[in-house]
C-alpha cells in the first residue's frame, strides 16, 4: 500500500503505467474506453502496438495495428489514430529512416486490423509525426515533421497542412516551429547529414485553449539532459508566421525534461481526457533505467493563464485519474422503461423498433455535472438522444432525427418549451457512433456532438434531477456513458458572476466582484471580499488560476476557502508576505505553507486543493505544500481577497467517486 492509499486517496499510479516498450505513445479514447497506439514491428510481425484500458493505469496489449504494407520497408513510426463518422484513420511514417513518408490506414474497430489505403499524403523526402488537429469549425489540419535544410538552424521542425479529406492533403505546407536555440540541438557534428550541426523538433501535437492554439512537441536528443517536451502558440491559425516558442532552454526551460537519475529522455506526447472528462493527461515516454525501452507514463496538463503545466514527470505515487460518480448502465444507476432494454459491458440497446418512447433514467444528484455518452441507431427511423428532467418536466431535450438529417434541441425558457433546429453534415451516419458531451454547470448548458459537428449553448429555467437517454419510434445503442460532478470556470465572456452560479458568502454582495477579459477580477483594497459556489460535497478536487493585480497592505493578498460550510467558516488560506519578503500560504489557524523564492503573485499561479475523508491536501502546481486536518461532512468552496485586487483565471471542481 502507498502513502497515497494509507491516507485514503484510493486509487493510485506509479510511473511508468506501462513498463514494456511502448515508444511515441498516443492515445484515443473512444466510447470511454482507452486505445493506446505505438512505433514499431510487433512480436506478432504486425506493425504498430495496441494496447487497451479502462482508467489509463491499467493497460491490456492486444495484437499489432496492421500487417507491413509492400516493400520490405524497415521502419513503421508514430501511429496517430483519428476517428470519424465510423472509422479509423491511422497517420502514420514508414521508410528506411532516410527516406519517410505519411501513409493513412483504415479500420472499423479502433483495435483494427488496420489496412493501408493506398495514400501516400506527403511528397518530402523525410516526413514523419504526423498528427490531425481538428478546429471548433470542422477544418482539419495535419501536422507534421519535416527537414529544413536551407534554413540558418539547419535539422527537423514542424509544418501543418490543410486536410481536405482523410486522404489528401492541400500541398501548401506552412511552417509552424523550427530550431532555433540550442537546446533543439540533436548533433553537434552529424556525420548522416554530412557533419552539419543538426537540430531537432519533432511530434507535433495541437491543443486549442481559450480560442488560442498551442503545439507541443520534442526538441533536441534524449540522451541529452536538455532534451524534453515544450510548446509554441498562436492566435490564428492561419497565419503565415511561425508560432511562438515558449522554452529558450535558459531562462524559460522545456515543460517536460530529463531528471537526472530519475526519469530518462521524456518525450512524443499525446494528450486526452481522462475517465472524469475534465482532466486532461499528458501521455509521453521516457527511457528505462537501463536503456532497454521506452516505457509509458501518463501526467495530469493543465493551463496557468497562457502558459501550459504538466504536474511531471512524476516518479513517486500518484492520485489516480479521477473516476466518473456514474460509469456504464450499472441497475443500482439506471431505471428503464418502455421498450426492450438490454445491458451489454458497457453498452445500453433499445432494440423494440416502433415503441413510442423508450426511457433510461439516471439521477442526478448535482446541479453541476459534464456527462459523455455514444449513441447510434441501426435504422434511419424515429429519434433518439437525450434529455433532463426537473421535479414534475423535461427541462431540456437533444435528439437526432436521421430520417431527415437534422437534430434539435428543445429547451424551457421562461416557463415556455422553445426548440431549435440544428442541420448535420450530408455525410452523418446514424448508423455510427458518434460522442455527445454535455456539461451542466446550474442552469447553464453546453452541448457538443462530435465536437464540431453540432454545438449548442444556452439557460434553462430550472435545474435537473434526473438525465435521460431515449428512443422513439425506433431503435438505439448508448455506449461508454459517464456522468462527473463537478464543473470549469473558464470566465471567457464579459458575464454577471451571478450568472456563473457564484454567490456572497455569508451577508456580503458581489459589486466589487466582475467577470471581464477572461477573468474574475475582485477589489478589495479596503476590504474583504469572498464568494462562494456549487453544492457542498465530501470529497473532491478543487484547482485554481490566480493572480495578485494590487496590494494595499503589506498583510493583504488572495485566497481560499478549500473547505467552507456557513455554520464553520473552515480552513482560510491566505496568501501573505512573509518579514523576510518572500511569499507563503497562511491557514486562519497559523499554519504556514512556504512558497519557492521564485514565486511572483503578480503573474497567473496554481493552487490545487484536494478534498479527501477529514484532510486537505494542498499543491502548488507541481510541488505538494503540506496537508490539514478537517472536520469531516460535505462543504463548498470559495474565494476570497483582501486589502488587494486579484483575477482569478480558471476554477475547477472535480466531485470525486
Amino acid at each position: 500500500m502507498s502513502d497515497l492509499d494509507s491516507q485514503g486517496m484510493g486509487f493510485t499510479y506509479t510511473n511508468p503505467v506501462y513498463a514494456r516498450s511502448f515508444p511515441d505513445p498516443f492515445v484515443l479514447k473512444y466510447q470511454g474506453e482507452y486505445w493506446g497506439y505505438c512505433t514499431g514491428i510487433q512480436p506478432d510481425g504486425r506493425c504498430f502496438g495496441v494496447l487497451r484500458s479502462p482508467d489509463l493505469v491499467n493497460w491490456e496489449s492486444m495484437a499489432g495495428a496492421m500487417e507491413p504494407i509492400p516493400g520490405n520497408h524497415p521502419h513503421y513510426w508514430a501511429p496517430e489514430v483519428f476517428y470519424d463518422n465510423g472509422l479509423f484513420y491511422m497517420y502514420y511514417s514508414v521508410g528506411d529512416e532516410v527516406t519517410m513518408h505519411i501513409r493513412v490506414a483504415v479500420s472499423s474497430h479502433p483495435a483494427g486490423p488496420f489496412v493501408d489505403s493506398g495514400k501516400e499524403l506527403t511528397h518530402e523526402q523525410f516526413a514523419i509525426d504526423a498528427h490531425v488537429f481538428e478546429d471548433d469549425d470542422g477544418s482539419r489540419y495535419l501536422f507534421y515533421a519535416t527537414d529544413f535544410l536551407d534554413y540558418q538552424y539547419i535539422g527537423t521542425g514542424t509544418v501543418m497542412d490543410r486536410l481536405q479529406d482523410p486522404y489528401t492533403l492541400a500541398g501548401n505546407p506552412q511552417p509552424v516551429t523550427r530550431a532555433k536555440y540550442d537546446w533543439h540541438v540533436y548533433d553537434p557534428h552529424r556525420k548522416e547529414k554530412g557533419g552539419v550541426r543538426w537540430h531537432t523538433i519533432e511530434g507535433p501535437f495541437v491543443l486549442k485553449h481559450k480560442q488560442r492554439y498551442y503545439e507541443m512537441f520534442s526538441g533536441g536528443n534524449w540522451q541529452n539532459i536538455s532534451y524534453g517536451v515544450s510548446y509554441a502558440t498562436t492566435a490564428d491559425l492561419q497565419s503565415p508566421d511561425e508560432w511562438e516558442q515558449v522554452a529558450d532552454g535558459k531562462k524559460t526551460m522545456p515543460i517536460l525534461r530529463t531528471i537526472p537519475n530519475k526519469v530518462i529522455g521524456p518525450g512524443h506526447n499525446s494528450v486526452v481526457r481522462g475517465p472524469d472528462n475534465l482532466q486532461l493527461y499528458c501521455v509521453y515516454h521516457r527511457w528505462a533505467s537501463d536503456g532497454s525501452a521506452r516505457e509509458m507514463a501518463i501526467d495530469p496538463q493543465d493551463w496557468v493563464g497562457n502558459r501550459m503545466l504538466i504536474v511531471g514527470p512524476s516518479t513517486e505515487p500518484q492520485p489516480g485519474p479521477n473516476l466518473p460518480a456514474v460509469a456504464g448502465f450499472s441497475a443500482s444507476d439506471w431505471q428503464f422503461e418502455g421498450g426492450h432494454w438490454s445491458v451489454q459491458a458497457n453498452i445500453a440497446n433499445q432494440r423494440l423498433p416502433g415503441v413510442s418512447t423508450a426511457e433510461a433514467f439516471c439521477p442526478v444528484r448535482f446541479p453541476y455535472f459534464v456527462a459523455e455518452v455514444s449513441l447510434f441507431s441501426p435504422d434511419n427511423v424515429g429519434q433518439f438522444g437525450l434529455g433532463l428532467c426537473g421535479a414534475s418536466t423535461d427541462t431540456f431535450k437533444f435528439m437526432l432525427l436521421p430520417g431527415i438529417n437534422q437534430a434539435e434541441v428543445g429547451w424551457r425558457e421562461k416557463f415556455e418549451w422553445q426548440t431549435e433546429r440544428l442541420p448535420l453534415p450530408s455525410t452523418f451516419n446514424p448508423n455510427v457512433s458518434h460522442l455527445l458531451r454535455l456539461e451542466v454547470d446550474g442552469k447553464r448548458v453546453l452541448l457538443e456532438l462530435d465536437h464540431a459537428v453540432s454545438r449548442w449553448e444556452g439557460s434553462l429555467d430550472t435545474s435537473a434531477d434526473r438525465l435521460c437517454l431515449f428512443t422513439s419510434g425506433g431503435t438505439a445503442s448508448f455506449a461508454g456513458f459517464a456522468m462527473t460532478y463537478g464543473w470549469e470556470d473558464l470566465f471567457i465572456e464579459d458575464t454577471e458572476v451571478t450568472t456563473l452560479g457564484w454567490s456572497p458568502m455569508n451577508d456580503g454582495g458581489t459589486t466589487n466582484w466582475e467577470v471581464r477579459g477572461g477573468e474574475l477580477q475582485v477589489t478589495a483594497e479596503q476590504s474583504t471580499e469572498s464568494l462562494v459556489k456549487g453544492q457542498p460535497a465530501e470529497v473532491y478536487d478543487f484547482v485554481v488560476n490566480v493572480r495578485l493585480l494590487k496590494l494595499s497592505d503589506s498583510k493583504g493578498g488572495y485566497g481560499f476557502y478549500p473547505c467552507w460550510r456557513p455554520e464553520e467558516t473552515g480552513p482560510r488560506l491566505h496568501l501573505e508576505r512573509s518579514e523576510n519578503n518572500s511569499w507563503l500560504l497562511k491557514s486562519g489557524n497559523g499554519e504556514i505553507f512556504t512558497l519557492p523564492d521564485s514565486f511572483d503573485p503578480y503573474t497567473y499561479q496554481q493552487f490545487r486543493f484536494r478534498k479527501q475523508a477529514a484532510t486537505l491536501h494542498i499543491q502548488w502546481e507541481t510541488q505538494p505544500l503540506g496537508k490539514l486536518k478537517l472536520t469531516p461532512g460535505a462543504t463548498h468552496i470559495g474565494l476570497v481577497a483582501s486589502q488587494s485586487s486579484a483575477a482569478f483565471e480558471m476554477v475547477r471542481l472535480t466531485v470525486l467517486a
